[in-house]
């Protein structure tokens, strides 16, 4: 057994979480080094350091199996090589082939539990190179053609072999990302952001707030572990205990996702890499590869909150590279559930996946659904009693703040589980209530909708008039 395994085994860890997270931590010397000795040599010498950093660590944790990453990297070189002038053909057999390889490896590799393997980085670099597809299709098109995100991503030469192996290779992003345009690469290792100081204290801290995730996640999962949401004693909690505890083991589930973010962003905010412009007060921004906002995280009330602060990243190569691209079908809602469902295949076939994808489909709908008759049919009529009365805001923070645990163990339980006879089981053990709730509400919703429309339009003009004539002008 080597050092790691024998540390592994003795602070009660699976090997395979212990080598990510020291590879992950890796980051940290490897910028050092970079800084000391790389960063005033030729291009050429910074692009095989990473290459090199990238390959040696994906190694470490996978072996031989990290010929999988260099045939899809290599893929899509070949790819561009030779299909540029073909974009359209160019971009369908460079999304099938990186799409259909991830696919073959979940299906050859697939268990019951979120196994470490070599799929894990190769789900971060099918997206990278997909998007580096696409970019490399944009900068063929006329400048007036290319939205605005697209000319900033847009690549109007191909990189060589060696620079394609670096940015797929980067050191703690090619892991778990986050994700990041060969733009941003390029910008890099072309000394842009060398004149902005300040990334060495902005990486320390990630990395601190990272250990200090880390340590409430393992303390919490220590009191709530997976296997105990399985147990005959989980189910026998009264009903509130286990809606409650199911919502704090969710929190404490994703802050392991989050502090392993945390480690990776450090380490490239530690790089020099991550520079975003200047925040309100002039400084230098480093949080332009951040996967989460933490205060958005921690203080938000809905689910809509948690999509926008979690894997903000991955979030945000789907937006521009899948949603945006689906404007074609002048419908939000499809192009929505389509990222969604995007979301879904990549992440594997277990139908937890979809699941909880669907989950978080059907809850931000009924959210903005709850917002609308909230602010057009309940403000103007009880606005001005509501806003000022002090308990009624003490029931309103309860009430979301209740919400927004409890229905964050409901969405989690799922992809977590991920065999439908593991989150069934769950979803049983707390009576099935996400379902039951959102089927009340569209039954409650359709139902004044239908009422609304039955009336005559004086009265539903009327009923959307603000209480005051104050109100109206603000």
């Amino acid at each position: 057994m080597d050092l790691p395994g024998y540390v592994a085994n003795k602070i009660g860890v699976p090997v395979e979480a212990f080598r990510l997270l020291l590879t992950l931590l890796a980051g940290y010397p490897i910028a050092a080094v970079y800084h000391k000795y790389i960063v005033e040599r030729q291009k050429t010498l910074h692009h095989l350091y990473f290459a090199l950093c990238g390959l040696s660590l994906c190694y470490y944790n996978y072996g031989t199996d990290t010929y999988h990453s260099l045939v899809a990297a290599g893929t899509t070189f070949v790819l561009v090589s030779f299909l540029r002038s073909s974009p359209l053909l160019l971009l369908a057999i460079n999304f099938i082939f990186q799409m259909g390889y991830l696919l073959m490896g979940y299906y050859y590799t697939a268990s019951n539990e979120y196994d470490i393997l070599w799929t894990m980085p190769h789900c971060i670099l099918t997206l990278r190179m997909i998007g580096f597809g696409f970019d490399i299709t944009d900068g063929l098109k006329k400048e007036e053609e290319l939205s605005k995100d697209q000319k900033e991503t847009a690549l109007r030469q191909a990189p060589n072999l060696l620079e394609l192996l670096a940015f797929a290779y980067f050191p703690s992003s090619f892991l778990i990302g986050p994700q990041f345009p060969y733009r941003r690469y390029q910008s890099f290792t072309n000394g842009e952001f060398r004149q902005y100081d300040g990334y060495m204290d902005a990486g320390l801290k990630r990395l601190a707030t990272g250990v200090l995730y880390l340590a409430i996640c393992q303390v919490g999962l220590s009191y709530l572990p997976d296997g105990y949401f399985l147990s005959p004693e989980f189910a026998q909690q009264s009903f509130i205990k286990r809606i409650y505890f199911l919502g704090f083991w969710a929190k404490f589930s994703l802050y392991k996702y989050i502090s392993c973010w945390l480690f990776a962003e450090g380490s490239l905010m530690c790089m020099g890499f991550t520079y975003k412009g200047r925040d309100s007060l002039g400084n230098p921004d480093w949080s332009g590869c951040s996967n989460v906002k933490l205060r958005l995280l921690e203080t938000g009330n809905t689910m809509q909150h948690y999509v926008q602060s979690f894997n903000v990243n991955t979030n945000q190569w789907v937006a521009h590279y899948v949603f945006k691209r689906l404007k074609f079908l002048n419908n939000r809602n499809i192009s929505y559930g389509a990222a969604l469902g995007f979301l879904a295949i990549w992440h594997g076939f277990h139908s937890g996946y979809y699941m909880a994808f669907l989950m978080e489909y059907m809850i931000v709908s009924t959210e903005k659904q709850i917002e609308s008759v909230y602010t057009k049919h309940v403000l103007p009529t009880y606005g001005e009693t509501l806003n000022n009365s002090k308990i009624y805001a003490i029931i309103y923070f309860v009430t979301l703040k209740s919400y927004n645990i409890v229905y964050m163990g409901w969405c989690l339980t799922s992809f977590v589980f991920l065999k439908y006879e593991r989150w069934i089981t769950v979803f049983g053990a707390v009576n099935y209530f996400g379902f039951i709730y959102m089927l009340i509400w569209a039954c409650m919703f359709n139902g004044y909708r239908y009422f609304l429309k039955k009336q005559p339009r004086e009265q539903r003009e009327k009923r959307a008039v603000p209480l005051t004539t104050k109100q109206a002008t603000d």
